[in-house]
């Protein structure tokens, strides 16, 4: 069965559009299974029903026209319960309701399986025989096994038919993510892709087809060229008959071949890269579903060529990427680096199709205060480039092709948060003071220059985090010591007097350098941050001595911070090369202060040896996301799991609670650098715990200072000692929820429905 399966599942994904895909599951199960009736209904999302939407075995002309609510009948049944359900006489089963016309009468036995994708249930999958029996165990196991496969096929095709209005209403479609970064956008959605992925490239009309096509021939021109080139290379040291490879390849780039049909294309008004892109993908899903393992290989030959000549129209008709005034920049996977690549008076939004709300490029979205989604699944990337499109980085939320009352909604909502911003920005000057007098200090995560300065007049009080590897990540090599410290000096003398903390170099985990590339199967718990520098002193050293320097004549405070310590012995480690820079800057003549050191409590092991670690040095700085991550056993940055990675696991505060205990007990500093400190709703609950110091994202100063500066201790700490109680995240926030709202902070709830409900209230 396992030749089947792969068979109707590679059938699937080559189809072309949702129809296709549906068609294709129906008849190819139907055939598989030896079964007199096969039937999909699809779950239409307004009316919340399960339309008839394909079938082998009933009556075609009632397909689209039938359907059935959660409940109804035996496939509402299926659908309400998520499981299946194995019926050996439909007659006697409370549940049996005919509909007439669609020709069920004569089948009396019933298999229904779920279609479930992200938990969602999309619709269910049938089969039906005419003699009373039960589907054996064998028989279930390959449709539930079926099923689970085909859901993510069916979602995307689903999702790309709303899109292009293939036989479904053509409107708006919302797409679920992470929230990455809060805020709302209305703007054109510009796809990034890969240079040399064909399966990223979007659709694009133009206007100019004569100058598509002549970038186009040119392209041919090269890659025929590139293709006789290597064949004439090779000449000497393989087979003729195995020079004939490149011959097929030539064949295919005969004017009357591929050419003629990409140009084809090209005339309809789609720009080179989409059309070749369009042609590619047909030929080979045409080789994908032949039966012949050889004839099947020759998809992949198809797939090589089209990336060999979009590599081409890449590499020379290179064209400047057009970034409108109101551009919502969209990708498959999105990087730190993307955000360089547009005018930031340009940019308006991010959405990913990877990632999670604690990536880097989410952290960096919040500090730069750009709205962003991440993790959005089955959003057909190549289909809405230059549409319009709406961001709800707080919901987590992207709507294409959007309505005229809901681009009307999403302008009032974002007229409010800009009304709210302008109130919290009265707060600015004033210091983090709870009524009852309880003082907290609020810090800033940087990594640029510019967020240190706009820092400052959101009243960030010191830098709890400058994430020194930004530079590091900008710069073709290593920069050198003295490039270095021109750039942390001009850091220090933005925050002189006040606090800076500069964490050493973090690379490895989902951070890597172009010219220093860490390949790892497990790279959050491979070779990353401290445990590359004491890998690499000369990089640590080089980094140390001009972390000191840059202090020189300041009256700075500097403090050094180190990454991913999991043990005692790295922080003796680390602090002898420190303690042998600052000897050597002395020596050297260099009048300098020896910095504080800290350290990052970021994994499980420094939680539980955070006595032992503040014994050796001066101050801890919890990382939370990567405590949850690891606590939690759940990757940040994978969407697959990110409803699990939960700021307010019981877990996660117990852990954080004792933290805050140890750094009291010892009289040393210990304060809060993660993306939790920059949650108004956590802020509390670390307030309360006993943290001196909160570092967070610029744009999350004002609305942790008005949550801090409304509640007070006392309450806190009732509401911390409540939540400590309690065994669910679910619990814990419905519980702070309920503080805000009563304390009038409904408007700061982050998540979903937070938005919705103060609205409601007002």
């Amino acid at each position: 069965m396992l030749d089947a399966l792969r068979k109707i599942v590679q059938d699937v994904a080559s189809a072309l559009d949702l129809d296709s895909a549906l068609e294709t599951t129906v008849s190819s199960v139907q055939s598989a299974m030896n079964t007199a009736v096969c039937t999909v209904y699809l779950l239409q999302d307004r009316t919340g029903r399960f339309v008839f939407r394909a079938t082998r075995g009933l009556n075609q002309a009632l397909v689209g026209k039938v359907s059935l609510g959660p409940g109804e009948g035996l496939v509402g049944h299926v659908a309400d319960r998520a499981e299946p359900v194995n019926v050996e006489n439909v007659i006697d089963h409370p549940k049996n309701q005919y509909i007439e016309g669609i020709g069920e009468d004569a089948f009396n036995s019933f298999l229904g399986v779920p279609i479930i994708h992200r938990g969602k249930t999309l619709g269910v999958l049938v089969v039906q025989e005419r003699e009373k029996r039960r589907f054996d165990e064998s028989e279930e196991a390959f449709l539930i096994t079926l099923s689970a496969q085909l859901a993510g096929l069916i979602a995307h095709a689903e999702a790309t038919a709303r899109i292009t209005g293939t036989k479904v209403r053509k409107g708006a479609s919302v797409f679920r993510g992470a929230p990455g970064a809060p805020g709302i956008a209305l703007g054109t959605a510009i796809v990034l892709y890969a240079d040399l992925d064909l399966a990223q490239v979007p659709y694009r009309q133009v206007r100019n087809t004569q100058r598509e096509i002549e970038r186009f021939e040119r392209a041919v021109a090269g890659a025929i060229d590139e293709i006789r080139d290597v064949a004439a290379g090779l000449a000497d040291q393989i087979h003729r008959d195995t020079l004939g490879i490149f011959d097929a390849y030539l064949h295919m780039l005969d004017p009357d071949a591929i050419p003629s049909e990409v140009i084809e294309k090209i005339q309809e008004g789609q720009w080179a890269q989409g059309a070749l892109k369009q042609v590619i993908e047909q030929h080979a899903a045409q080789f994908k579903v032949m039966d012949d393992p050889y004839l099947r290989e020759r998809g992949n030959d198809v797939l090589e060529l089209g990336n060999r000549l979009l590599g081409h129209l890449e590499r020379r008709n290179k064209r400047r990427q057009h970034f409108p005034r109101d551009t919502i920049l969209v990708g498959d996977d999105l990087g730190v680096a993307d955000i360089a690549r547009v005018p930031r008076e340009r940019l308006l939004a991010l959405v990913s199709g990877r990632g999670s709300v604690n990536s880097h490029l989410a952290i960096l979205a919040e500090a730069m205060g750009i709205p962003t989604v991440m993790g959005v699944k089955d959003l057909p990337m190549a289909l809405i480039d230059g549409g319009h499109l709406i961001v709800d980085g707080q919901q987590g939320a992207v709507i294409t092709s959007p309505s005229r009352a809901q681009r009307d909604l999403y302008a009032r909502l974002k007229t409010e948060e800009l009304t709210l911003t302008k109130e919290l920005e009265l707060l600015a000057p004033q210091k983090c003071r709870t009524p009852d007098g309880h003082r907290t200090r609020l810090w800033v995560n940087t990594g640029l220059l510019d967020d240190a300065v706009r820092s400052l007049d959101r009243g960030a009080e010191g830098v709890g985090l400058y994430r020194t590897e930004m530079h590091f990540m900008s710069s073709d090599t290593f920069p050198t010591e003295e490039e270095q410290r021109q750039i942390y000096r001009a850091h220090l003398e933005a925050f002189s007097p006040r606090p800076v903390t500069m964490r050493t170099l973090d690379i490895g985990g989902d951070k890597s350098l172009p010219y220093f590339p860490i390949q790892e199967d497990n790279p959050f718990l491979g070779w990353r941050g401290v445990r590359v520098s004491l890998d690499h002193p000369e990089i640590f050293i080089a980094q140390i001595r001009a972390m000191i320097r840059a202090s020189e004549g300041l009256r700075c405070h500097l403090r050094i911070m180190l990454p991913m310590i999991s043990s005692v012995s790295e922080v003796d480690a680390a602090k002898r090369l420190i303690d042998q820079c600052y000897r050597e800057i002395s020596e050297e003549g260099a009048e300098v202060k020896m910095p504080e050191v800290g350290v990052m409590i970021e994994v499980p092991a420094a939680v539980y040896q955070a006595e032992a670690i503040l014994e050796r040095v001066d101050f801890l700085s919890v990382g939370s996301n990567d405590l949850v991550q690891y606590m939690l056993a759940v990757d940040r940055n994978n969407p697959q799991v990110a409803k699990l990675f939960q700021e307010f696991h019981p877990s996660v505060l117990h852990a954080l609670n004792h933290v805050a205990k140890v750094g009291l007990r010892m009289g040393k500093g210990v304060g809060i650098c993660g993306e939790m400190a920059g949650h108004p709703e956590a802020a509390l609950l670390l307030m309360a715990m006993g943290y001196p110091v909160l570092s967070m994202n610029m744009t999350n100063l004002l609305p942790v200072k008005k949550a801090l500066s409304t509640i007070s201790l006392e309450i806190a700490k009732q509401t911390l000692e409540a939540v400590l109680k309690l065994d669910t995240s679910e619990a814990i926030k419905a519980k702070i929820d309920r503080v805000f709202r009563r304390e009038g902070l409904g408007s700061l709830i982050r998540g979903p429905g937070g938005r919705q409900r103060e609205r409601r209230k007002r």
